[in-house]
């Protein structure tokens, strides 16, 4: 449990990118961040749709290559779960190549909460551990949203569309490890719970009180506790 077998990861990552390669052009080139402003004068802009890339002259090996995803992270939060993407961020040779990966611990009875992908669909296999998942729909046609959900165990594989609320939490009483591909360089991510009691500043009382038909004092109490991000 203290490590994962280096023949066994790399094969689920070539089964996710396989898997995850055929929509990267449809969900890349595409937004690759939440928004980007123009400027009339490109010495004040500071980021593009992406990443610079390098002069392919200058490249190394050492730009395609993430070293450590075997090792397992730290679980001991207030969620018991532990996100470590592998983007183009930490992994350069990812650059316009419309795929990103992450590794997901779980200690006993550990969550990944809701949250949604904005940028990019996810592919999820389970590596060591039992884990219920799930996804809800947009808004349908005829009112409501439908709930999607299945118990997972070790090499079944789950997909959540991209954008949709999604959630991982592990029923077992010992660690989980997920491996999930994204669609996606930087297929972003939004922690339902984190984005609306824990923005900055806050959401308007008023807002939050009638959106979810609240007391007011529930929600000043939900937005003075600390929301914990588990990605990193």
């Amino acid at each position: 449990m203290e490590k994962m077998g280096a023949h066994n990861i790399l094969a689920y990552i070539g089964v996710l990118f396989a898997m995850t390669s055929y929509v990267a052009y449809a969900t890349d080139p595409t937004q690759l961040q939440d928004f980007c402003v123009g400027v009339n004068d490109p010495n004040d802009g500071l980021f593009v749709n992406g990443l610079f890339c390098k002069n392919p002259m200058d490249a190394q090996p050492d730009d395609f290559v993430f070293k450590g995803l075997n090792i397992p992270r730290n679980t001991n939060n207030k969620l018991g779960s532990n996100v470590t993407l592998v983007s183009a961020a930490n992994l350069p040779g990812l650059n316009t190549l419309g795929i990103s990966m992450a590794r997901i611990d779980f200690a006993p009875y550990g969550l990944n909460p809701p949250h949604t992908h904005p940028r990019g669909t996810e592919v999820l296999t389970v590596i060591e551990g039992t884990l219920y998942v799930g996804f809800v729909t947009s808004n349908l046609p005829n009112g409501g949203n439908r709930l999607f959900t299945k118990v997972l165990y070790q090499g079944d594989v789950f997909v959540f569309p991209q954008g949709l609320i999604h959630f991982q939490f592990n029923v077992g009483k010992t660690p989980a490890i997920a491996i999930v591909g994204f669609s996606s360089q930087n297929p972003g991510v939004i922690t339902v719970a984190n984005a609306l009691f824990g923005s900055k500043p806050p959401i308007s009382v008023d807002v939050l009180s009638k959106a979810f038909q609240l007391d007011q004092k529930v929600i000043q109490n939900l937005q003075s506790l600390f929301w914990m991000d588990n990605n990193h």
